[in-house]
Formats: C-alpha cells, sequence, structure tokens
C-alpha cells in the first residue's frame, strides 16, 4: 500500500501535546507512530525505542548521508529527526503515518509530502502555559524561561498548518484531534458520509483565526 496518509502534530513544550498524541494513539487505529532519533543523551526514566531512538553523532551523520532521514535538525548542538522507515512500515501496514515533530521539523516533511496533513496545538496563553510548565516540576527557572521563549517563536509558524487547536479543555481537544484525523481519511477515501467533518472545520486555521488572536497577542504575536 503506497498511499498512506500523513498527520503532523506540532506544539510548544507544555502544550499537551504528548497527553493528546498517546490518547489518539490509543482510540484511533491505524495509525503508525514515528519516534524521532536524537544524539542526545537519555534523560530521566527515558527508554530507547520508546520516547527517542538514541544514536551517536557519527550514526546520525550516517542517516542524513544516505538519505534515510525525511526530516532532521540540529537544535543545540544536538541532532533530532524522524527516519524515512517509519514512513515505509506505515505504507507496508496499511497504517497512516503520525509523526510528532517541531516546525521546522514540519516544514521539511511538507516539502516532501505536500498533502500531509497538519495540526498545530496552541495552549490557551502564555501565562496558562508558564503555569502547565511551572506544575510539571520538571525544570529549573532557567530552562522553564528558555521553553517560554522556543514557544513564542515557535507559534509564530502556526499560519503553515492546517488545523489550529486549543489545547484549553483536554477531553475537548482529544475529542477535536480525533475527529480531524477521521474526517481526513474520510474524505480522502471519497467516503459520502463524514459526521466528523464539523468538529474537525471548526478547528481549520481559516475558521479559528479570530479565536486565536488573544492568544497570539498574549505571547506578543498577532
Amino acid at each position: 500500500m503506497n498511499n498512506s496518509s500523513v498527520f503532523i502534530i506540532s506544539a510548544p513544550s507544555g502544550s499537551g501535546k504528548t497527553t493528546l498524541v498517546e490518547r489518539l494513539l490509543q482510540e484511533v487505529p491505524g495509525l503508525h507512530f514515528s519516534v524521532s532519533y536524537t544524539t542526545r543523551a537519555p534523560r530521566g526514566p527515558e527508554q530507547h525505542n520508546r520516547e527517542y531512538c538514541f544514536v551517536s553523532r557519527e550514526e546520525f551523520r550516517e542517516m542524513i548521508a544516505q538519505n534515510r532521514l525525511l526530516e532532521w535538525a540540529e537544535v543545540f548542538g544536538n541532532y533530532y529527526g524522524t527516519a524515512t522507515r517509519f514512513l515505509d512500515e506505515a505504507r507496508q501496514a496499511g497504517e497512516d503515518l503520525l509523526l510528532d515533530i517541531d516546525v521546522q521539523g514540519a516544514a521539511q516533511v511538507k516539502k516532501v509530502i505536500p498533502d500531509a496533513v497538519s495540526v498545530f496545538i496552541l495552549p490557551p496563553s502564555r501565562m496558562e502555559l508558564e503555569a502547565r510548565l511551572r506544575r510539571r516540576s520538571q525544570d529549573q527557572e532557567d530552562v522553564i524561561q528558555k521553553r517560554l521563549r522556543d514557544a513564542t517563536r515557535e507559534i509564530q509558524g502556526y499560519g503553515s498548518y492546517d488545523f489550529i487547536l486549543v489545547n484549553d479543555d483536554l477531553e475537548q481537544s482529544a475529542e477535536r484531534l480525533k475527529a480531524i484525523v477521521t474526517s481526513e481519511r474520510l474524505r480522502r477515501s471519497g467516503a459520502q458520509s463524514n459526521e466528523s467533518a464539523p468538529l474537525a472545520e471548526s478547528c481549520r486555521k481559516e475558521n479559528v483565526l479570530s479565536q486565536i488572536q488573544p492568544i497570539l497577542a498574549s505571547f506578543g504575536g498577532s
């Protein structure tokens, strides 16, 4: 099977993306999740092939040279990337590929796979994002401030995404994300009935621009 759809999910750290992706994988069958490769060392309880595929810089550079990556970037001295093998595996299994990647990676994938469906998850505000980061109690103050600066930069790329999902309520956001995936699958299959479409369309970028303006303003953007 060579017509697998690709779904891209991006969000600033602390926006609830990991929880939403986990819910999506649990509730929607036929999704093949891509685990990113990285050259950074594991942190805390992280395990190889679960949070990341941990490899050496030499191994990663070899993957680049052999064109085995859909996208990759160097961030603060470490490489991160998505292996093309995950797309091959999804196609062979007759499944769709789900990518949890940043804005830079999403742009690279869109160049290679223009019809990939992209979803950007926004926090309700900068204040709420900071509160969430502090509630996690995982990071020192300097790391929290860095994550907030990164969030401000990443959010500026929202305009290149197909759907914008404001994660102000976990249950509602999980349903919206599920609706987007389900609706896009049905639309691409040519299905006559698509009950998920109205909820999915409510998250399409063109339909949420007025709603997200206060959020963007809280990060100093427009």
